[in-house]
């Protein structure tokens, strides 16, 4: 027979649930990580932009050799060229496939695939080339790379470079550049190393590529896919005033999406000249200015993950990312509709270049010039919340029930369930009135916490048993 949930009455007080973002060097000894990536186990791989990708364990210790040295292909003379991107077969395991986006000597962009020799050594002589795209200027390269939940290789090209997208290219569909590309890396066709999901947007378009998945982006400096929900971020880097921050659900980044640019720089017009309608252009879910938002001046956003770990319950849904120049992590946090931006004072000396998102879904962070790789994690609980105190739970033995009664209080928006080490397991958040009642017939016995949070985004827990 199932026991019921019971209210743990001597932790009747509530506790904040919310945490302060901390970092705790996890790795040191790199020069110049710009990518992080796992491929299926507990390591981590950092992408160097000289040419390099090496292994930390996951107790944080650096292999003594490198995985993969091609420093001799990649083109290091700027800031923003070099080995930018590596994503990771998702059959690597099997496979020994992994994917690499860098700027060659002729200082062009190329993808290319490589294959493992062992678990720590992958074959430079390996490289079969995917894609080359030639790049008009030296900067804004993007360089991302990442397979979807679909399978396929999405790969993120910056406009071409200079300043304002002087030839539109990133609205030019006869263009890879200012680009989010998708292709099918299993399954070759019409003499390329590659081929064309059906379902790409432009492949009927004899006027547009058939690799473009969406477009309109400036420089997309890295870009993730929420592993619960497999909505896209992508993080754009502004021109003089603003950083954007993009987000699609599955059903609509299927459309062939337009972010704007060069006709927006985020929410605001740049170049109107020759530019769609404005209802055909996708926005971005939230902006900062260089000199907004308190703290230092900003000036590059480094795009990163939406949390969904388990160490760290207080960030579940927070989206992570950084500002290059003010050396600040912000993150964005869903408020009903809208988004809350927050930012942490500056970690000097590091110029955030990218996160890594390790296995079970913790956090990690590079600094360009402090060569040091840090764990993301929080504090502990703080302190108490009075103001929910007219919240009251009840449980019902026959039933198998909780029922929580939030006595009207419409300020709460949300309600999440973890187990006892922080572990998501449900949220409500439609609240068809102010009784909610929840089957405990799902949970074993044990230590639960209950969050709710409210509209302003403060938020309180209850602890509650199954004895």
């Amino acid at each position: 027979m199932k026991l019921p949930f019971t209210l743990l009455l001597a932790l009747f007080v509530q506790i904040s649930f919310s945490q302060d973002i901390e970092i705790t060097s996890f790795a040191t000894g790199f020069v110049d990580p710009v990518n992080i990536k796992h491929a299926g186990d507990e390591r981590l791989f950092v992408a160097e932009q000289a040419g390099t990708i090496q292994i930390i364990s996951s107790e944080g210790t650096l292999n003594t050799a490198p995985f993969l040295d091609i420093t001799s292909i990649v083109y290091d003379g700027a800031s923003e060229q070099g080995l930018l991107g590596l994503a990771f077969h998702p059959n690597y395991e099997t496979n020994g496939y992994f994917y690499v986006n860098y700027i060659n000597n002729s200082q062009n962009t190329v993808i290319s695939r490589f294959e493992r020799t062992d678990t720590n050594t992958a074959n430079p002589n390996s490289e079969l080339i995917l894609l080359t795209i030639t790049q008009p200027y030296n900067n804004h390269n993007g360089g991302d790379l990442a397979f979807g939940p679909d399978g396929y290789l999405y790969i993120g090209t910056g406009d071409g470079g200079s300043s304002g997208d002087p030839q539109n290219r990133a609205q030019n569909l006869t263009s890879l550049l200012g680009k989010l590309l998708r292709i099918d890396v299993d399954n070759p066709s019409v003499g390329n190393n590659y081929g064309i999901p059906s379902d790409n947007p432009f492949v009927s378009n004899p006027n547009a590529l058939d690799e473009i998945w969406a477009y309109g982006l400036r420089n997309p400096w890295k870009f993730s896919f929420d592993r619960d929900t497999n909505d896209l971020w992508i993080a754009d880097v502004g021109q003089n005033l603003y950083e954007e921050i993009n987000m699609v659900t599955p059903s609509t980044s299927a459309n062939g999406l337009n972010y704007g640019w060069r006709c927006y720089e985020g929410n605001t017009a740049y170049n109107s000249t020759n530019c769609p309608d404005d209802s055909t252009l996708t926005f971005p879910v939230d902006v900062y200015s260089h000199s907004g938002n308190g703290g230092p001046t900003k000036c590059s956003i480094t795009g990163g993950y939406r949390y969904r770990g388990s160490e760290q319950a207080g960030f579940n849904g927070l989206y992570f990312f950084a500002d290059f120049c003010s050396n600040e992590i912000g993150t964005l946090q869903a408020n009903g509709s809208d988004w809350t931006m927050t930012f942490t004072p500056p970690y000097l000396n590091n110029e955030w270049s990218c996160f890594g998102e390790d296995v079970s879904g913790e956090l990690y962070i590079a600094g360009l010039t402090s060569g040091t790789i840090y764990k993301i994690t929080g504090n502990s609980l703080g302190i108490e919340d009075e103001h929910m105190a007219e919240v009251k739970i009840y449980t019902s033995s026959r039933n198998q029930t909780i029922t929580i009664d939030l006595n009207n209080n419409t300020s709460i928006n949300q309600l999440n369930l973890y187990d006892i080490q922080g572990k998501f397991l449900k949220s409500i958040t439609n609240f068809e009135s102010s009784i909610i009642t929840i089957s405990s017939d799902n949970f074993s016995a044990g230590v639960y916490l209950m969050e709710l949070k409210k509209i302003n985004g403060s938020r309180v827990i209850k602890k509650l048993i199954v004895d």
